[in-house]
């Protein structure tokens, strides 16, 4: 394919996962009220815990604005669609690399795309279960001594769930790059693990940056199961190495 034509199928996956997006934003629209108490839920559940650990700490929800309303309905739209719409792009990405692979690269393609739906939808799921006890770490510290009301601007409480949900989300596809790059040739087991110190030490500082809570219970519930399945990928493309070796040895005797 030329340049252009490479353009030209790049612009029709985009456009056709932006389709796709919209119409998962319709599906939540459709469904707001409910996804805004699904989403309220971890306040709710911080609430709690913060009520048993500090009966005394007074918090009340608020939103301020005319305009907020509108504009925290279409974020939730935006990224509920963006999540709804995740096998329709996940698989575009695939189907635009698809042509540079060869057949047997093709099929592990397919098997990475499986892999990474599922592993996208538990960093999202993780980020939302972890929000609650993060909550309740940051709260802990108002003061007792004085008696204050924390107002808990509602959007900014979304927004910080919704960014947590899309980075988790995001950080759990790193495996699926990591064995997608050795299965091409670009990376190879040996320097993965020369590389796993720093990769670990990474995670924990893209843990800390990402993460827009910024206690340090929600940086390591990113950067430990990273890490973990940094390990795992590490495994994985120690394994196709061994397999590729094998292949190529007993290719090598055969024209002997």
């Amino acid at each position: 394919m030329s340049l252009g034509d490479h353009l030209r199928e790049l612009r029709y996956r985009v456009i056709f996962s932006l389709v796709w997006i919209v119409l998962g934003m319709i599906v939540i629209a459709v469904f707001y009220n409910q996804v805004y108490g699904f989403l309220t839920q971890p306040w709710l559940q911080a609430r709690d815990m913060l009520s048993e650990t500090n009966p005394e700490l007074s918090t009340q929800m608020v939103l301020s604005g005319v305009t907020t309303p509108l504009i925290l309905a279409m974020k939730i739209c935006g990224v509920g669609g963006l999540i709804l719409a995740s096998p329709i792009w996940l698989y575009q990405i695939w189907a635009y690399i698809v042509p540079a692979l060869l057949a047997k690269e093709k099929r592990w393609a397919l098997t990475f795309l499986a892999a990474a739906l599922p592993l996208f939808l538990a960093g999202v799921a993780v980020g939302y279960l972890v929000l609650p006890q993060g909550i309740s770490v940051m709260m802990s510290f108002t003061p007792e001594s004085v008696p204050i009301t924390n107002l808990i601007e509602i959007d900014k409480f979304l927004e910080l769930m919704l960014q947590l949900m899309v980075v988790f989300g995001l950080g759990f596809l790193m495996p699926v790059v990591v064995v997608g790059a050795n299965m091409v040739g670009v990376v190879k087991a040996s320097q993965l693990a020369k590389a796993r110190t720093y990769v670990i030490f990474g995670t924990f500082v893209f843990g800390a940056a990402a993460t827009p809570s910024t206690d340090p219970f929600s940086m390591c519930a990113l950067a430990i199961p990273m890490s973990l399945l940094f390990i795992v990928a590490e495994l994985i493309c120690r394994a196709n190495d061994k397999r590729k070796a094998r292949r190529e040895a007993a290719a090598e005797l055969a024209t002997s």
